[in-house]
């Protein structure tokens, strides 16, 4: 079997916090630029979801037979994360699910498994996810370079969109960036000059050298390379040792969104495949820890991908922080006033008993008089008929808002007003949820909207996740 690429997706938060906003903050020179930032509600978790979502567009998630989750960020320690990943994505439990960490390599550690799983036969498809969340210190020059994002791959042999030619692996002890196991918030870094002149630059250009070597191709047979770098400098620089003009690099996108850490190679190969033609050939490679490339030619099948949100679109749709102070609350940089109200409490059997509604996103259809509810209820609300419901995905549905509300004294919101909303959705049934991604002037009756996967609380000492609703974004 020849494994490859069978579809693509991507996610790039709504919010962006201009560079200039930051210089403002700490006096420094203004940079040019913003950065992709996650909202308060979102995480590595809720991004890699949003990212899988857009790979799996028109894709039956009863054919895949693996999820492997790669990030930095991951919220726990010890639990893992692909599960909750595969949950929300209603993919089915008799599935292989791992987590790949502990270096920004670790998308191309989940990419060399799905591809081997598949190669092997042991999967007919397997999905990668990789979504990072890094916490820069203030004032540093990581806080101006980093943003947040993930991206997707859904690896396969048939109807195959990006067929592979080859790829070159390469390990390393080098150290450059790193963050303990315990003690560490932010990231830790050697000097500038050392950790790209004697790691970044050596290592990846190696394993792009050997690659071309490997598959007999030449630099000039390069449609379009997709490579990590941690600055736009560097990310060039690397582009002319290798043999490349700036037209075939792939543009890294750090003026507009950031270094995403371990999806950022796999977010500029989406970009690069969004624009791709037949027969062309793309370059891949990854940088963590040594460097893993990779090549692949384009197919027909490219032509049905082109849908998605991917890059493009997720980029195109925004909106601004209003200033750095919003984006310490997202991140819970300070230590704010202690409010008088309890801690924040859950129920693990609530969401063992309520998994198919809360993580999956399933409501209840009635029976009696065909009525949609979520969540779910034994009582239907319309025609009182009990216990009368059968399981219909709502999270696909595209709903209008009927009313809302708007609560500017939630003391439990990091982002005031919080909004609810009640809304319709298509094909019947009527949501009661709360509104993110919002901007509360704009928000008004027969506004459309859509489900989200996000974070609700750490109730009860754990992450609680579920479906909210947001405008759609374009």
């Amino acid at each position: 079997m020849n494994a490859g690429i069978v579809a693509y997706g991507a996610y790039v938060p709504i919010y962006r916090l201009s560079r200039v906003e930051i210089a403002k903050v700490w006096g420094t020179r203004m940079a040019k630029g913003e950065k992709a930032v996650a909202n308060c509600d979102e995480d590595c978790i809720t991004m890699a979801v949003e990212a899988g979502m857009d790979a799996l567009k028109g894709v039956d998630p009863s054919t895949v037979d693996a999820l492997y989750f790669a990030s930095t960020t991951a919220p726990y320690r010890e639990k893992k994360s692909a599960g909750v990943i595969a949950a929300a994505l209603d993919l089915r439990r008799n599935i292989v699910t791992a987590d790949f960490g502990n270096s920004l390599g670790a998308g191309a550690n989940a990419v060399n498994a799905a591809l081997d799983a598949v190669n092997a036969g042991s999967a007919r498809k397997a999905l990668v996810v990789a979504a990072d969340c890094r916490i820069p210190a203030p004032s540093s020059a990581f806080e101006l370079a980093l943003g947040d994002g993930a991206a997707a791959l859904l690896i396969g042999a048939e109807e195959v969109a990006a067929t592979i030619v080859g790829g070159y692996n390469l390990s390393s002890d080098f150290i450059d960036i790193w963050r303990k196991e315990r003690g560490d918030t932010y990231l830790h870094s050697w000097e500038d000059r050392y950790t790209i002149e004697k790691g970044y630059t050596p290592h990846l250009a190696e394993a792009i050298k050997e690659l071309f070597k490997k598959t007999q191709v030449k630099p000039t047979e390069i449609a379009k390379a997709a490579f990590y770098g941690p600055d736009s400098r560097s990310h060039a620089g690397l582009g002319r040792m290798i043999g490349l003009t700036p037209e075939q690099v792939q543009d890294g996108m750090f003026e507009v969104m950031g270094n995403t850490g371990v999806p950022f190679f796999i977010m500029l190969l989406v970009a690069a495949l969004e624009k791709a033609k037949v027969d062309e050939q793309i370059l891949a490679a990854s940088y963590g820890d040594g460097a893993d490339a990779w090549l692949f030619k384009v197919t027909d099948k490219i032509e049905g991908l082109k849908g998605r949100r991917g890059i493009a679109k997720h980029l195109a749709s925004k909106m601004m922080l209003a200033n750095y102070g919003t984006y310490l609350k997202f991140r819970n940089l300070m230590e704010w006033e202690r409010t008088p109200l309890p801690p924040a409490e859950s129920s693990a059997n609530v969401f063992y008993r309520e998994g198919k509604a809360l993580t999956r996103g399933y409501g209840g259809k009635c029976r009696a008089c065909g009525h949609v509810q979520f969540p779910p209820q034994r009582l239907c609300m319309w025609c009182q008929s009990k216990d009368q419901f059968d399981d219909v995905k709502i999270i696909d549905k595209i709903g209008k808002v009927f009313t809302y509300s708007l609560d500017e004294r939630a003391v439990f919101a990091l982002d005031l007003p919080n909004v609810i909303v009640i809304a319709d959705l298509e094909g019947g049934g009527r949501i009661y949820g709360q509104l993110t991604d919002r901007d509360p002037k704009a928000v008004s009756v027969g506004m459309d909207v859509e489900m989200t996967f996000r974070k609700y609380h750490e109730g009860s000492g754990f992450h609680n996740y579920s479906w909210k609703v947001r405008p759609v974004r374009c």
